[in-house]
């Protein structure tokens, strides 16, 4: 299933885009989420709840499917 979250700023973080998406309840829970499950950003694997992500970018997550950022 993929997702897509606009944003309005130049950029959101990866623990934001997953709270946006649903994935996780609050932003508290990304660092737990990201070290338990597999998580690519444009197909390279990141743990960093604080990663930038910019229009354009794809995000993979296991189990819970794919989310575009776009502008």
């Amino acid at each position: 299933m993929e997702q897509e979250i606009a944003i309005h700023g130049e950029y959101i973080t990866l623990g934001q885009a997953l709270k946006e998406a649903g994935i996780i309840g609050s932003g508290g829970e990304a660092k737990p989420f990201l070290q338990e499950y597999r998580v690519l950003v444009n197909e390279e694997q990141d743990q960093r709840r604080g990663r930038k992500l910019y229009p354009g970018d794809l995000v993979e997550v296991e189990e819970a499917g794919t989310i575009r950022i776009t502008a």
